[in-house]
C-alpha cells in the first residue's frame, strides 16, 4: 500500500506527520510527498527579492530530511509561498491530480482546512477535489494533520476547527521526528515556539495522553471509502 503525504511548504509534512512517516517506511510501505510551494518567499517584499541559494538550501534540506524518515520520492513544486490564493485553484488541484496518476495511492494525508495559514487551506481543497472519490481513484482514506503555529494559531476560529479522531503511536518515532525538523534550519525555532523541538514533543505528549500512549500524532480522518481489490 503506497502513502501520499501532501504539504504546502518544505516541514509541514515533518511537522505534521513525520513520527507516522517513519513508522510506515519502517514497516516497508511505500511513502512518497509532494511539496507543493517554494517556501520563504513570503518573508520578502517581493518574491523575486528572495536568494536563490536559500531555496536551493530549503529544498535541499527537504530531501535530507525526507530521507532521514524514510521516504525516498520527494517532489518539490514551486508555488508562490503565502501566495497560494494568487493561483487558479484548477492549477494546484492539477497539480495533484498529477502526482496521484503517477503515485496510485490508498491513503493520503493533507494540510488542515481551518489553518491561519492560507496556502494550507487551499492545499486542503485542491486535495479534496483531486480525489473525488470517482470510480477508478484508488484513494480510500484522506486524512488532514495539524501543523503548529498555524493549526493552533487559528485559535479554532475558522472553520473547519481541527477535530481529531485519529491517533498514531509515535513513541518510538518521535525522536527520528525531531531530529529531521531539526533539519530544516530555517523553519525551526527556539522554545517557546510551536516548532521548537521541546514544544514538538510536548504536543506528542500531549495526543499520546489523551490517546492512552506514550506519544502520538494526531489527524483528522476526512474520508474513507473501504473498496475491495483483487
Amino acid at each position: 500500500m503506497s502513502t501520499l503525504i501532501i504539504a504546502a511548504h518544505p516541514d509541514d509534512e515533518v511537522l505534521g506527520c513525520g513520527g507516522t512517516m517513519a513508522r510506515l517506511t519502517a514497516a516497508g510501505e511505500d511513502v512518497h510527498v509532494v511539496i507543493l510551494g517554494e517556501g520563504l518567499t513570503s518573508r520578502y517584499a517581493n518574491r523575486s527579492e528572495a536568494e536563490g541559494a536559500l531555496l536551493e538550501d530549503l529544498h535541499a534540506n527537504a530531501r535530507s530530511t525526507n530521507q532521514l524518515l524514510g521516504v525516498q520520492n520527494v517532489i518539490i513544486h514551486d508555488l508562490p509561498d503565502n501566495r497560494f490564493d494568487t493561483v487558479p485553484l484548477l492549477e494546484i488541484v492539477k497539480l495533484i491530480e498529477a502526482v496521484v496518476d503517477r503515485v496510485q495511492p490508498r491513503v493520503i494525508y493533507t494540510q488542515h482546512g481551518g489553518d491561519l495559514n492560507i496556502d494550507h487551506v487551499i492545499t486542503f481543497r485542491a486535495t479534496l477535489t483531486a480525489t473525488r472519490p470517482v470510480r477508478g481513484c484508488t484513494v480510500e482514506a484522506v486524512y488532514a494533520y495539524e501543523v503548529p503555529s498555524s493549526t493552533e494559531w487559528a485559535f479554532d476560529s475558522f472553520a473547519p476547527a481541527f477535530k481529531p479522531n485519529v491517533f498514531v503511536d509515535v513513541a518510538s518515532t518521535l525522536d527520528a521526528k525531531i531530529q529531521a525538523m531539526a533539519v530544516y534550519e530555517s523553519e525551526s525555532r527556539d522554545f517557546p515556539h510551536p516548532r521548537s523541538p521541546q514544544s514538538i514533543r510536548a504536543q506528542a505528549r500531549r495526543w499520546g495522553s489523551a490517546s492512552g500512549l506514550d506519544a502520538a500524532e494526531a489527524f483528522e480522518l476526512i474520508r474513507w471509502v473501504r473498496a475491495t481489490h483483487v
